[in-house]
């Protein structure tokens, strides 16, 4: 089934290019937002694709011109892991047919991504062009024969006339991001020398066979999107000429727009994480315009309508694809077309619910949007009884619950001891690379006064302030866990807090005692000069070697060229092993690459001797020295700060706790903002 959506009769006064109307030549898309492939752990089991189709409805709904789901092997080789989304059989396209009805119900356009893991899947029966084990995969895998080639070319057709079968609108073939075909194409991964290896022309067979044969068995009326690697940012990736030559190749195989992909999952160069620039890799996307006819689509950090317009205004792309923005904000471009941009609950980039689940092999969420992947289970339904609530702290926690609870019909007051909103988040916006945080704060603010919340700021709520409500929540946080050690009463010592908001300018010389989130976070906000990276693309790409240019490199990269650190730090922990081994598992490793360029010294196994005129004592790998710095930083961990629990606790008000007040164990925004939202969803 095949439905056409509204064109716009007229150019939108703020963002005209945003939603300009893209004819694709046997249908037309209304806008220029692609909602982006991104995998949520619900493709990967029928019985959850009642919760898939409610989740993509929920984006139809609110406006998105395309949307490409998450990857579906089209065999079982291809899986990313065992028992994974697939593609197959007929069987599993009936299966299917509800997320394309949901989608349509909607009048919105729905493609399926067809996605080879080849070397990346985790499982013992993956396959390659060649037998070359990846750096980030345990297993090897086998190599294809030249008939084992033709059969994953046929499985790619078979997946997509199944695709056309369920009613999907189209297919993404998925052709970046270090996966099969990309894999076939980059010689780093096809050491072949047959028809499929070699020179570039033979190594784009393989992906340039299956664009020509899908289009072949769908037809001229079916969208066919070609996810190209344009810069590999791995050693012996595509040079510019192949990613030219590859792209004009698709295009005359018959596809129907090309979607920019960057990056492998082994380069060592961060593409989405929230230190990265909106809009940073927009330049490559820009780079191929003049090359091809087909329409482009542009990728990575675009989070906001302003930075999506100026992306298509100045001709770079003819599409914006965004995934995790639509994770934040499933009206995101409702929002955009109505002009309540202020509205619009931002995507930080934070990856700590989306891709940190998923690669724990946890459905996907949303660190400011708990219900993500969750739209059948988590509803802020009017409430049919109002109560009084009082929420005691202003930080996630508090916020997520206030604004939730307030939009239900609750009469809601929220007390905050400081001047303004935001608790912990006040601190991470200082943070070089967390900037994002700043929305965060806009879109609760906007929320508290749009639901009528009575905000109290620079109010210490006490027990008298409470009694006359019917349900106190305490989501007052957390405060810094005292350490015991000899000096740690010296002048040299001061928290992190006073460090983050400039109470006390530390010396030259600095140790962080506690090496988990907080402790990089200050490392980094230490040996930062000036503005940060993250704002300035130019500044950012030389920090890690981005070459968008590419001149005669493989792969876009060129050596990087950190800019000095504007101190001397030490980053120490009590506990052995790496320092940031317990930071996520798609952003940790960018966190400590970022402050060994700073050359930050970063030390497991540390037992704290003692602080005193010449500096901290420590002994580490059985020796003691003398740390000569001017300051040590105690970011040891947290305990939960709840003073008013004990005095509320027998009395008539129901009392929650919430956040930090709850655990503090390490600071978890994610956790805090599900935490207040489920409460509020529940009283």
């Amino acid at each position: 089934m095949t439905v056409t959506a509204p064109a716009a009769t007229t150019p939108h006064p703020i963002y005209p290019n945003l939603f300009a109307p893209l004819d694709l030549g046997f249908c037309t898309l209304p806008n220029r937002v692609l909602m982006g492939s991104m995998h949520t752990g619900l493709e990967d089991h029928a019985r959850d694709f009642p919760k898939l189709a409610a989740y993509f409805a929920e984006r139809a709904a609110g406006g998105v011109g395309l949307i490409v789901t998450g990857g579906f092997s089209p065999n079982i080789v291809g899986w990313l892991k065992p028992f994974g989304g697939t593609l197959g059989w007929s069987w599993q396209a009936r299966k299917h047919r509800q997320v394309t009805a949901a989608v349509h119900a909607h009048g919105s356009r729905i493609c399926l991504q067809i996605l080879h893991a080849g070397r990346y899947g985790y499982h013992p029966l993956q396959v390659a062009p060649s037998r070359i084990k990846s750096p980030i995969n345990p297993f090897t895998p086998r190599a294809l024969s030249a008939r084992a080639v033709e059969r994953q070319i046929r499985a790619f057709v078979d997946s997509a006339r199944l695709a056309r079968d369920a009613g999907y609108d189209g297919v993404e073939v998925m052709g970046s991001e270090g996966y099969l075909l990309n894999q076939f194409t980059a010689p780093r991964t096809n050491t072949r020398d047959d028809a499929f290896g070699g020179d570039a022309t033979r190594r784009m067979r393989f992906a340039i066979e299956i664009v020509r044969r899908i289009r072949e068995a769908c037809g001229p009326d079916f969208i066919l999107i070609y996810r190209l690697s344009m810069i590999d940012l791995v050693d012996g990736g595509l040079a510019w000429n192949e990613v030219v030559q590859q792209s004009r190749a698709v295009e005359a195989a018959g596809a129907t727009l090309i979607n920019t992909g960057i990056g492998w999952h082994e380069a060592r160069v961060p593409t989405i994480a929230t230190s990265v620039p909106r809009g940073a890799f927009a330049g490559i996307t820009a780079r191929l315009k003049p090359e091809v006819a087909l329409p482009l689509v542009t990728t990575n950090r675009i989070n906001m309508p302003a930075v999506a317009e100026r992306i298509l205004a100045d001709g770079s792309a003819d599409m914006v694809s965004m995934a995790r923005p639509l994770l934040a904000d499933p009206q995101w471009v409702a929002k955009a077309r109505d002009a309540r941009t202020d509205e619009i609950n931002t995507c930080i980039a934070c990856n700590q619910a989306c891709l940190d689940h998923v690669f724990e092999n946890k459905r996907a969420s949303c660190l400011v949007n708990p219900r993500a992947c969750a739209e059948t289970e988590l509803n802020y339904l009017p409430t049919r009884n109002p109560r009084r609530i009082a929420v005691v702290g202003a930080g996630p926690a508090g916020l997520a619950c206030a604004s939730v609870a307030a939009g239900r019909g609750h009469d809601v007051t929220l007390f905050e001891a400081a001047s303004e909103i935001g608790g912990q988040f006040n601190l991470a916006k200082r943070i070089p690379g967390k900037e994002e945080f700043h929305e965060t704060l806009r879109y609760f603010a906007g929320q508290l006064d749009r639901h009528g919340v009575d905000v109290r700021l620079g109010k210490s709520a006490g027990l008298e302030d409470l009694a006359d409500f019917d349900h106190v929540v305490l989501a007052t946080g957390i405060k810094p866990r005292i350490i015991d050690l000899p000096g740690v009463d010296h002048p040299k010592v001061v928290g992190y807090r006073e460090v983050l908001t400039g109470t006390v300018v530390v010396g030259a010389k600095v140790a962080i005692i506690g090496a988990g989130g907080i402790g990089f976070d200050v490392a980094e906000f230490l040996v930062q000069q000036g503005t940060s990276p993250s704002l300035d693309p130019r500044r950012w790409h030389a920090e890690w070697g981005v070459d968008l240019d590419y001149g005669d490199n493989r792969g876009g990269l060129v050596p990087a060229r950190p800019e000095p650190p504007t101190r001397e730090v030490w980053l120490l922990q009590r506990s052995p092993g790496k320092p940031g081994a317990r930071l996520g598992k798609t952003t940790g490793w960018i966190h400590r690459a970022t402050l060994k360029a700073k050359q930050v010294r970063m030390l497991g196994g540390v037992e704290y001797l003692g602080i005193a005129d010449d500096g901290l004592r420590i002994r580490h790998d059985g020796k003691e020295q003398r740390l000569p710095v001017d300051h040590v930083i105690v970011c040891a961990g947290q305990e939960p700060f709840k003073p008013l629990a004990a005095g509320l606790a027998g009395r008539k008000v129901q009392l929650h706790v919430i956040g930090g007040a709850d655990v503090a164990a390490e600071l978890d925004a994610k956790r805090a903002i599900d935490q207040g939202s489920r409460l509020a969803a529940a009283l």
